[in-house]
């Protein structure tokens, strides 16, 4: 009898620990069902649900190593939870729009607000999404406490963990999302890709980068996220006109300001400016120098077709006449046009300056930001078996940039450390 007695005090106690689900069913301490939007027991007891937390909330109380030092628990440190339809607070906006990048650890500004406040709103009712801003806040803090030296790549920490198994949560919610995509489930990955982009970025995985910049784009072109011809005078409305831009997003962090390309007079060398920068101007040799001068040149160039390019994805996702729509394919041409003149004044200068060995990494970049341009102009308002050949070209292309960059980048982080002096570290280009 006792014994009994003690099982249900237990049970009650179990009962009233509460550390997930929506806000009403935490304030009367029973489990919830955590369906989303509104879980089914607060509906079938006649109760308004009022939603779910917003990730950040998660950590705004606390250092990031506080809150995982004692382990890896998705609800240590939780605020009191927020609804859904309260709208997002700015300063989660503007958390999320500096992580979003590691270029604005050097203040540059991505203009990504209206990005952040999606993805945001997204995660309050979507775990795979909520799981990778999770992830990617533990990352970024990482970086920023622990550095990015060699240390940083054999030491790894608490967050460094939880981060990665936040990521892999959002991974696999993201897979089972997609096992039969709806528009909720597109919207969704199209969503979790940015962030995962970034996520990537931050460990340095170039590679893995790539390769979500390829799918994000691909299932905005196969899904039709904006209008598009189907013949030559027959253009067809956009199949999924709420479907992030995912490409708008990609552009705007490639096009922001990278020190990595500034004058070396303006380049920051410290230890900590090699998370974007990568090489200072002193750790390359003579040899090289002239051609990273050209760099910025060509990057202002590139920018500024990054620009037309946004503005004319702006004038694609509103068309709705076939003669709007042929012009912008002119204008289309002549972005391409002009990318392609781009790359040729590249390549002329490189064979002037006949610099030996591989190409600087600040040229590399620019090379990626260049397919990454061509592969979204190449997609806008067409369809057909030629494009889909010409796509996948690009994409290898792209791949196999995204590789070398990667290798190059471990390389010089593992070696960066094992020399003497700032002039004489490692060489990576």
């Amino acid at each position: 009898m006792v014994g009994s007695v003690v099982a249900h005090k237990r049970n009650i106690e179990c009962r009233t620990k509460v550390k997930t689900g929506c806000a009403t069913c935490r304030i009367r301490k029973v489990k919830c069902d955590e369906n989303k939007p509104f879980c089914q027991k607060c509906v079938n007891t006649g109760r308004t649900c009022d939603g779910y937390e917003s990730p950040f909330r998660f950590f705004t109380s606390q250092p990031i190593n506080s809150a995982h030092a004692g382990g890896i628990k998705s609800d240590v440190g939780l605020q009191p939870i927020r609804p859904t339809f309260i709208e997002i607070a700015p300063q989660d906006i503007d958390l999320l729009n500096r992580y979003f990048s590691t270029k604005t650890m050097f203040d540059v500004k991505l203009g990504c607000d209206e990005e952040a406040r999606q993805v945001l709103q997204a995660s309050l009712t979507n775990p795979p999404i909520r799981h990778a801003v999770l992830s990617l806040r533990a990352l970024r803090e990482d970086l920023e406490t622990s550095g990015d030296g060699p240390a940083s790549v054999t030491q790894q920490t608490p967050s460094y963990h939880y981060g990665l198994q936040q990521y892999c949560m959002a991974l696999g919610g993201l897979a089972s999302k997609l096992s039969s995509p709806g528009s909720n489930g597109l919207k969704s990955a199209l969503l979790c890709c940015q962030v995962f982009i970034s996520i990537e970025q931050v460990r340095k995985n170039y590679a893995a980068m790539a390769q979500h910049i390829i799918r994000g784009l691909r299932i905005m072109h196969e899904y039709r996220a904006r209008p598009y011809f189907v013949a030559a005078n027959k253009l067809v409305p956009a199949h999924h006109d709420q479907l992030p831009f995912l490409d708008v997003f990609i552009i705007k962090l490639f096009a922001a300001p990278c020190k990595f390309a500034d004058p070396p007079a303006t380049a920051d060398v410290s230890g900590t400016t090699l998370s974007v920068c990568l090489i200072s101007p002193h750790q390359q040799p003579v040899e090289s120098r002239d051609l990273r001068t050209i760099a910025p040149d060509m990057r202002t160039e590139l920018t500024r077709i990054a620009a037309s390019t946004l503005e004319f994805l702006s004038k694609v996702s509103q068309v709705e006449s076939v003669g709007i729509a042929l012009r912008l394919l002119s204008e289309k041409a002549a972005l391409l046009d002009s990318l392609e003149s781009w790359l040729i004044d590249l390549e002329l200068v490189q064979t002037e300056i006949g610099s030996p060995g591989p190409e600087p990494i600040s040229v590399s970049f620019l090379r990626f930001f260049y397919l990454i341009l061509k592969i979204v102009l190449l997609g806008a308002l067409e369809s057909s078996p030629d494009l889909y050949a010409e796509l996948r070209t690009e994409n290898d292309r792209l791949q196999g940039v995204a590789n070398n960059v990667r290798e190059r980048v471990r390389a010089y982080r593992t070696c960066s450390g094992t020399s003497s002096g700032r002039g004489e570290r490692s060489t990576v280009r």
